[in-house]
């Protein structure tokens, strides 16, 4: 069973995942080190990962690479299981950096720029995110206007609050950015475009006209040097702008495939998407380490002596303890499933419908799975007591280290208002602004409707609905709960959002934030329900099949216990109904309870990462 539900796991890219999980054990985890010592070992290791073909996974195959986009998310997710540090530095370098030159450059830029990317010998950023813009990319304030006296672009700070922050690489490696600015030339505004700008000479010195800061200490991640970077007029050959979907001739003459500048910025956005799963991806790594730590140790730990035996207890024996990890290690193995699906849409998709169903889900996977992520490492740093607390066990770590996930390559919030946006009819086909005031304007003049497409294992799930009784653990039944919760929800949304008039727009929209929430998370827990389903159909293992429809029962029964006000208010369950919920978790819990080690032994968290002395 051990070796089917490994196999399972694996997925698609099964192979890939284990060439990864190897290379990683080959790199020695490090103990608490001062914080340029930490940088080195991680700028160190990076070389390694180098060295071992890491980065050559998602690149171009003129360029030496392999054209594995979705492998190269597979093996982002693989770093999760060790140093999260080296994971996010090495995604900045070869996922945002370089995934930024790859998507938004042309021909010109690949030549000049890939093979120094891919190999380390070129270090760089991707400076977007500025100190008075997050997440409103579109507002940002540092511009690059063309001079067309000397064909250069040149890159000012117009003030404070466009200052680049939080960047990575930038405070001690990096020796160029990609710098997202305002563009200008002819004397128009063309909105965000992307271009590269060198930060250091090759001695390391700032390049003029560049200030740099160094972050400083931070909650976690202290192996990334994050920094601060502001240009004082800072002048590029034209032939720095990375311009794949915006030209400017030598007059400054402005020319784009794409019309509009909204429709072109996101189309821009869209094509950097790879990053908001990667995230996802990491997350979850991360997740299952803390898992398989906790549960470890709950199978070894005695606390209070049972009356009956004199003998001290285990403590993943009591029910409150199976509580506190087992339905987590249920949605972990649910979310992976979604991620799984979610990297094959990244690797296949072929039209702009496509790219658009893809950037939603994106953004509704990421919020749900960093959040979990913090909610679940929390849960088991206190399932291991003080000994948890402490560095050398590792959770403590883990908690600092993943706890930005949830706001940095999208804020949580605002992605799932991304995604309750997707999922109102009329906005399928519409490409404009997807901060809630563009949302509210174009709710303001627009009729909105709502419609429910099963995202996966479609003939599965209608055949599971069609045949399905009203008991707890008929999946069929578990599947038509979040299906009716999810279009109630939406047809609610619809209804407040129609209220809104050219005048009153934005207050409509915002008075129903929670109700965009509830829509957006909704509509995620049922993707991933979903994509559960269709894992444990493909699963050739009749034994671990029927471990897999246990532990799908607990997430989906869970899910409903935690949103059981909905389904009281809702007339979908009755009290005694909702009780029997509660009470069917405690029995899966308990059922599931001698299957937790197997389970999370089959994440496949490297042997060498998971020195923590209590579990030793």
């Amino acid at each position: 069973m051990a070796d089917a539900l490994r196999d399972l796991l694996d997925g698609r890219w099964a192979t890939l995942r284990r060439t990864s999980v190897e290379l990683l054990g080959k790199l020695e985890p490090v103990g608490e080190l001062p914080r340029e010592e930490y940088r080195a070992w991680v700028l160190e290791q990076m070389r390694a990962l180098a060295d071992g073909g890491h980065p050559l996974i998602g690149f171009p195959a003129e360029y030496g690479g392999r054209d594995d986009v979705g492998g190269s998310v597979v093996a982002f997710e693989v770093l999760g299981f060790g140093d999260l540090s080296l994971m996010v530095k090495a995604g900045v370098q070869w996922g945002l950096f370089g995934g930024a030159v790859q998507a938004l450059g042309t021909k010109r830029h690949h030549d000049e720029y890939l093979p120094g990317i891919m190999n380390l010998d070129l270090p760089g950023c991707f400076a977007m995110t500025e100190t008075g813009h997050g997440s409103d990319v579109q507002n940002l304030r540092t511009t690059a206007t063309h001079d067309p006296e000397t064909d250069e672009f040149v890159v000012h700070t117009p003030d404070p609050s466009a200052r680049k922050d939080y960047i990575g690489n930038a405070a001690r490696d990096g020796r160029m950015a990609v710098v997202f600015a305002q563009l200008v030339s002819g004397g128009a505004e063309h909105g965000v475009h992307a271009l590269l700008v060198p930060i250091r000479d090759a001695d390391g010195h700032p390049m003029p006209g560049v200030r740099i800061e160094d972050c400083g200490p931070k909650a976690g991640l202290n192996g990334v040097d994050n920094g601060r970077l502001a240009f004082d007029r800072v002048r590029v050959p034209r032939a720095n702008l990375l311009d794949r979907y915006g030209k400017v001739a030598a007059d400054g003459t402005y020319e784009s495939p794409i019309e509009g500048e909204s429709r072109r910025f996101f189309t821009m956005l869209g094509t950097l998407v790879r990053g908001r799963i990667s995230v996802a991806g990491g997350a979850g790594s991360a997740t299952k380490k803390a898992l398989t730590i906790a549960v470890r140790y709950a199978e070894r730990r005695r606390q209070f002596t049972r009356p009956d035996t004199g003998e001290e207890v285990v403590i993943l024996d009591y029910l409150a303890h199976q509580r506190r990890l087992l339905p987590a290690l249920a949605t972990s193995y649910a979310l992976h499933f979604a991620q799984e699906e979610l990297v094959s849409a990244l690797h296949d998709v072929s039209d702009d419908r496509a790219q658009r169903e893809l950037e939603s889900r994106a953004a509704g996977i990421k919020a749900v799975a960093t959040w979990h992520a913090t909610a679940t490492i929390q849960a088991c740093r206190e399932a291991c007591g003080g000994a948890g607390y402490l560095a050398e066990n590792l959770l403590a770590g883990l908690k600092a280290d993943t706890d930005v996930f949830t706001t940095f390559e999208g804020d949580n919030t605002v992605l799932l208002q991304l995604v309750a946006k997707g999922l109102l009819t009329s906005y399928r086909d519409h490409v404009g602004d997807l901060d809630p005031w563009g949302m509210a304007r174009f709710v303001a003049d627009q009729a909105v409707g709502v419609v429910i497409e099963r995202t996966a294992a479609r003939a599965i799930i209608d055949r599971l609905v069609s045949g399905s009784s009203d008991a707890l653990l008929d999946r069929g039944w578990q599947v038509r709960q979040f299906e009716d919760r999810e279009r109630h929800v939406l047809e609610g949304l619809a209804r407040r959002l129609r209220r809104a008039t050219a005048d009153n727009a934005f207050e409509v929209f915002n008075a129903a934030q929670d109700h965009v929430l509830h829509a957006a998370r909704a509509h995620v827990d049922r993707v991933v329900l979903e994509a559960f389903v269709a894992a444990v159909d493909r699963c050739p293992d009749p034994s671990t099949r029927d471990l897999l429809d246990r532990v799908c029962d607990l997430y989906a029964l869970s899910v409903i216990e935690a949103d059981r006000a909905w389904f009281l208010e809702h007339g979908r369950l009755t009290p005694a109904r909702a009780k029997a919920v509660t009470q069917a978790v405690n029995d899966l819990c308990r059922l599931l309870r001698p299957d937790a080690r197997r389970l999370v032994d089959a994440f496949g968290v490297p042997e060498s990462w998971l020195r923590a002395p209590i579990i030793a």
